[in-house]
């Protein structure tokens, strides 16, 4: 090496310099490449995407040739910028050389090109694949007696190679994906797909109407009463009971008898004849499963029972949508903003209606409502004026009645 002049040593360090750039920014390039873009791009027969996906299907091999690569031109560029610092200034260069090869090496050769890479993977990853692709086949023994080597070493720590986990994603990584495309989608669309995202894990008990919400007609009551029930009546669908919930005989779809109320003859027995069936549904049921039996029987309600068969509250199918487009309805009655940034809230509001519309994390594996949320928590009915730390939200007690806390008043975090 002696015999070969100074400037095609220093053309031959710049070089290899520039290949040690292109083996870590296309290393950092090719294992950052966004997996599921990668597969679209595959899909749509995109060459540089084919040939990247291909190599990295085996990581191990693919990371076991850029390291060959890179640990080579590494040593070489360090033993021709030793030759250089002795023929230029001697042995006592040597020092200087290696301080200031290591600083080029990680200037121009680690961090610059792997932070390119980081910010523009696809640039490199795809121009990189094809120089890989043949560059494996050449050097593929080296690589298989590297990797067997190391996943030995592997094997006595305890690591399988092969049982790796594989590139799957599950739902709260999905959430968070979704969470994360402000710039993608509106904010309401981005809500509805949190929601699909929910329903498996709520069920209808998370978003019934309680049992003492319900309204029905009690066939008890006088026909003149029922009447006007009727005709002031909010919804289309009523279940029809005698003296409780718990004696429900069938649904009323004010429709079919709308037309015959002024009618002298119009009784209860005109009542009991339009009736459909009562549908019951188990309140461990998903909201997901339930669309589906709603959408199979063709139904529009039915009522919740626990396990002893008793009623616990009323769904409908605009119960079940309102879970995935509630973010379009404009007002929720229920939950109110103030000037101050506090929130008044009903306390009859179920837990998960507080959190999507808050965007909270309170906790709904145990008592659905807020009221019965806060009644566990301090196991008692606190008085008006009480204020406590919810699960770290500030709530102040403002009105309540002989068993239930009605609204209160969640004030935004002090300022520190």
């Amino acid at each position: 090496m002696n015999d070969i002049p100074l400037s095609i040593l220093i053309s031959l360090l710049v070089l290899l310099l520039l290949l040690s750039a292109f083996f870590s920014g296309s290393e950092t390039a090719l294992m950052t490449l966004n997996r599921y873009r990668l597969k679209h791009l595959v899909k749509q027969k995109h060459r540089g995407a084919t040939k990247a996906h291909l190599l990295l299907k085996r990581p191990d091999r693919l990371i076991g040739l850029i390291l060959l690569g890179n640990n080579f031109v590494n040593i070489l560029a360090s033993s021709i910028a030793t030759v250089i610092a002795i023929r230029v200034g001697g042995d006592d260069a040597i020092p200087a050389a290696t301080a200031l090869l290591t600083i080029v090496v990680l200037i121009f050769s680690e961090v610059t090109p792997k932070t390119l890479a980081a910010l523009k993977p696809e640039m490199l990853a795809f121009i990189s694949a094809w120089i890989y692709v043949p560059l494996l086949k050449v050097f593929y023994p080296i690589v298989w007696i590297v990797n067997s080597i190391s996943n030995l070493l592997l094997l006595i720590v305890g690591v399988n190679p092969k049982k790796a986990k594989k590139d799957v994603m599950d739902k709260d990584e999905l959430k968070s994906i979704v969470s994360d495309t402000d710039h993608l989608l509106p904010a309401r669309y981005q809500n509805m797909l949190l929601s699909i995202l929910d329903l498996e894990s709520a069920s209808v008990e998370d978003i019934m109407t309680q049992r003492k919400e319900i309204i029905g007609i009690d066939l008890e009551d006088s026909i003149e009463d029922i009447i006007e029930q009727l005709r002031n009546s909010p919804h289309t669908r009523l279940p029809v009971y005698k003296k409780n919930i718990d004696r429900v005989i069938g649904f009323l779809h004010i429709r079919s008898v709308l037309s015959r109320i002024n009618h002298t003859e119009f009784d209860k027995q005109i009542i009991t004849e339009s009736l459909s069936k009562p549908f019951f549904i188990p309140a461990s049921t998903s909201i997901h499963k339930q669309m589906q039996i709603f959408k199979t029987e063709k139904l529009r309600i039915g009522l919740v029972v626990d396990e002893y068969g008793d009623v616990q509250g009323l769904v409908t199918l605009d119960d079940l949508l309102q879970e995935i487009v509630g973010e379009l309805v404009a007002e929720e009655p229920d939950i109110k903003i103030q000037k101050d940034g506090s929130y008044l809230v009903d306390a009859s509001v179920t837990v998960r209606e507080l959190n999507r519309v808050t965007h909270w994390d309170l906790p709904t594996e145990g008592p659905k409502t807020l009221n019965g949320l806060i009644i566990e928590y301090m196991e008692t009915i606190p008085e008006p004026g009480t204020s406590i730390k919810l699960h770290g939200q500030i709530v102040e007690i403002i009105q309540r009645d002989e068993n239930t806390v009605k609204f209160v008043r969640f004030h935004p975090e002090p300022e520190t």
